[in-house]
């Protein structure tokens, strides 16, 4: 079978690449259409994967410039002769459903990597409503398999599979590195936060960014009223070059508690940064399961947001802490109990290690992928 999947970036999609690499491993036939750029390109030749460079988002076009994007589109799927398409994103999404048209022949897959654009009626609608006979939704969280169901999506034309991680990236290693480099005894509370900044949505009325990295900042501010040693750790910087909002987060952090944030920037070293840490925190507004596999699967104690995803492996009390998004008193009363009761944080966290991993070994869910693509392509035949 061949597979052509879409991408809209080569930076930061780790998760669509490592599910492709599987599939390949598989036996299938993988094509990606994806810009120039980013560190993945000199992935793709390795894992057998062949590469076009091709920026399909039809968000990065203007109007008038799709008819001819449709054509690109159109010849490539001429030239490749696809038996499937596997699209990532919203923008390449629509790309493929309006170049095609709702009645194409070749079957076509829209894997949801995070539910944002379903939280709002408009652009969920508008989604939709451009799918056809062929088109198929794959939610990569219950939050988002649910919300098709919900649309009135036939049950037969959702599946439900997560974004699967390389567990032998996240090998539990010695702590140590980080103490060491912030300069801080094991004495110093470290609460890290491992995500990219992304800038707030204004077209949607938000005004801090999807991430929620300004939330964690005003909760730091609450406990370090209690714990003057207690630093937080951001790890990751602005998201495809939005250094201005990047700054913006580093001066409101130093306004706020100037004494007590750190900012490291992207990093490639993630795995050997999580043992250093009390307490993960990920704070997002909007979310599939984010960072909160990592550090569950890293076992720090997790404190996550009720969005999307995350509620799938961080179960409140369980596995670890679950508040509301947009609340920072409930954020730092969570983070207070992570860190006067280390034992049952820790106890907690090894419980969703164990789910995590269960839920989320990518040769696992590249398999149940490779599931659905046998059903479609069964279908359509």
């Amino acid at each position: 079978m061949k597979i052509l999947h879409l991408l809209k970036t080569t930076n930061g999609a780790d998760w669509a690449f490592r599910q492709m690499k599987e599939l390949a491993k598989l036996g299938l036939e993988i094509h990606v259409a994806a810009p120039e750029g980013g560190p993945l390109i000199r992935y793709f030749h390795d894992a057998d994967i062949k590469w076009h460079n091709n920026n399909y988002d039809i968000a990065n076009r203007k109007p008038w410039e799709w008819i001819e994007l449709f054509k690109d589109f159109k010849k490539l799927i001429a030239d490749i002769k696809p038996d499937l398409i596997h699209s990532h994103f919203v923008g390449t999404t629509l790309t493929m459903r309006l170049a095609l048209g709702r009645r194409g022949g070749i079957p076509r897959i829209f894997q949801v990597p995070g539910p944002l654009h379903l939280e709002n009626t408009l652009f969920r609608k508008s989604e939709i409503f451009f799918g056809g006979k062929w088109d198929y939704w794959v939610g990569s969280c219950k939050w988002t398999y649910d919300c098709y169901l919900r649309e009135g999506i036939p049950k037969e034309k959702i599946f439900l599979s997560y974004y699967g991680l390389d567990l032998e990236l996240f090998r539990h290693a010695g702590k140590g590195k980080l103490r060491k480099e912030l300069k801080v005894d094991q004495a110093a509370r470290l609460i890290g936060m491992v995500a990219y900044m992304y800038p707030p949505k204004r077209y949607l009325g938000k005004m801090r960014g999807i991430k929620g990295h300004e939330d964690l900042i005003d909760a730091i501010a609450i406990c370090s009223k209690k714990y003057p040693n207690l630093v937080g750790v951001f790890v990751g910087g602005a998201w495809q070059r939005s250094f201005d909002y990047e700054n913006q987060v580093i001066a409101y952090g130093k306004r706020k508690c100037p004494s007590n944030v750190v900012f490291l920037g992207n990093r490639s070293d993630v795995p050997e940064l999580y043992p250093d840490f009390d307490v993960a925190v990920h704070p997002s507004h909007s979310e599939n399961l984010g960072g909160a596999a990592e550090s569950l699967i890293m076992g720090i104690p997790t404190v996550a947001t009720s969005v999307g995803g995350f509620s799938d492996i961080v179960l409140h009390g369980k596995t670890g802490w679950i508040v509301p998004p947009h609340n920072p008193p409930q954020m730092a009363d969570a983070i207070f109990e992570a860190l006067e009761d280390p034992k049952r944080g820790i106890a907690m966290a090894n419980m969703g290690k164990k789910k995590v991993r269960e839920m989320l070994d990518v040769r696992n869910t590249a398999r149940e992928i490779f599931e659905i693509y046998e059903r479609i392509y069964s279908a359509r035949n």
